[in-house]
């Protein structure tokens, strides 16, 4: 934030008409085309504008002072039975899925089993007798 707040007054510092003084009279800055002073101050408002929303988000991710440490003890032990009881279920879930990957590669060897014996039983079927 400090940083925009700098560099805009820089830009201003740039970009502003020379002051005027009565009795010296210089012809520095006459020729300098005008600049987009208006698009600047759009810009650096909108950068300075969004930095402070950023900080105000930060200062919103804070814990409160409302938690104390017998509160946050409490919710990690939530946090701890839930996580528990979700390890739980996946390695039932686990378990019931290394169960029916046993039954599908069992009913492959049984098909492929019969396969070889179908092919096989062609095969001698096919050879003429001599």
């Amino acid at each position: 934030l400090a940083d925009q707040f700098c560099n805009a007054i820089g830009v201003l510092q740039q970009c502003g008409p020379p002051a005027s003084f009565s009795n010296i009279q210089t012809a520095i800055n006459k020729d300098q085309p005008a600049n987009p002073t208006e698009e600047y101050a759009q810009l650096f408002a909108a950068l300075i504008a969004r930095t402070a929303k950023d900080i105000d988000v930060l200062i919103d991710s804070l814990p409160s002072e409302e938690s104390t440490a017998a509160l946050q003890a409490a919710s990690l032990y939530k946090l701890e039975e839930e996580n528990h009881e979700a390890a739980t279920c996946l390695e039932d879930v686990v378990y019931r899925g290394d169960m029916l990957l046993e039954k599908i590669q069992s009913a492959l060897a049984d098909i492929a089993q019969s396969q070889l014996k179908t092919r096989s039983g062609t095969h001698s079927q096919s050879l003429p007798d001599s």
